[in-house]
Parts: structure tokens; sequence; C-alpha cells
């Protein structure tokens, strides 16, 4: 399969959390020109976080898309020019006030490649402790639920999670503890 090409873009708006944007590509199945929209957004991160004793540190908030609560794992937005670890160290003491000393990168997904660009970073932390105020932005108002990975899983399977960053960090944490090359 041949690589689009792009021949401009044009800036559509500044959307606060994301900047829209028109592509012009070439389609190279039959040359014709199309034009796509694209949201550019910085990256983000998540937190599967858990307890010296295996409870999973999830959130429930509510989201403005679906306008219904979600329960997630904590994450949020990396800021420019930051680390992605520190921006992982940060979301969870934010949201949540807990912080840990043990933490794992377990890999990246695309938050949605069919029109944004950010990705979403995936982060363990082992034995969290709460040792710090939350400190939530304007737009967020959040509780706190620790469940055990069984009633996480359940929860999944349930529809109750239903946020799909905090469903690809799932898999990518039950492919790694499956996969024969770990």
């Amino acid at each position: 399969m041949k690589k689009w090409k792009k021949l401009r873009s044009e800036f559509v708006a500044d959307l606060k959390i994301f900047k829209a944007r028109f592509d012009f590509l070439i389609n190279p199945r039959n040359q014709k020109e199309v034009k796509v929209s694209v949201l550019d957004a910085q990256d983000a991160v998540n937190i599967a976080a858990f307890t010296a004793d295996q409870k999973v540190l999830l959130v429930k908030q509510y989201r403005f898309g679906s306008e219904e609560l979600s329960m997630e794992f904590p994450g949020g937005f990396v800021d420019e020019g930051e680390d992605l670890l520190a921006a992982a160290k940060r979301e969870l003491k934010e949201e949540t006030g807990y912080s840990s000393n043990n933490w794992t990168y377990v890999g990246w997904v695309y938050a949605n490649p069919v029109f944004m660009n950010s990705k979403i970073h995936h982060y363990v932390a082992d034995h969290i402790q709460q040792d710090g105020e939350t400190d939530f932005d304007d737009e967020e108002d959040i509780e706190h639920l620790l469940l055990s990975v069984k009633e996480m899983k359940q929860a999944v399977l349930r529809n109750e999670i239903t946020h799909p960053h905090t469903i690809a960090a799932l898999t990518k944490l039950e492919l790694l503890k499956t996969s024969p090359h770990k």
C-alpha cells in the first residue's frame, strides 16, 4: 500500500484542547485530491495505579462528550515540553492525591487515528500511597474508587468502564502478562 501525499494544510480553529485543520491529500489508489479533518492535540498519559494489596485506583468523572460519568484510569494531557513520566506522576497526584516510586512504561496507542494525531502513553504505578491533596482543573469533579483486578474486569464486561484509553491500557497489561516474550 502506498503512502498518501499531503499537498497542504489549512488551519481551521483553536478549540482549547485541540487545534483543528484541514489536510488536502492525494489518494494513491485513484490520484484524487481529498480534504480531511485533523485534530492536533498534545499527547496524554494514563496510569494503571495499584495499591500494595493489588487494588486498582480508578477515577469517576463527568465526560462532556458522552454526557455521562466515566470510570477510568487517572490521566491527562502532557504539557508542552514535559517529560512523559513527569506528566504521569503529576496527573496521578493532581487527580487522586496518590504517588508512587515504582513506575513502568507499557507503551502507547493513538488517541483516535481516524482524525487525531496524538498518542496516549500508558504507565503502571505500583505500591501507590495517598500522600497529598488533589488539585482538580476547573472542568473536573472526580471521585476515587479502589477495585480488585477481578472487579475491574467485570466492570469492563458490564460496560461500566467504557473509556477506550483505559481499555487499551488494560489490554496491553493483559498481553504483557501472558506474552511468552516478557
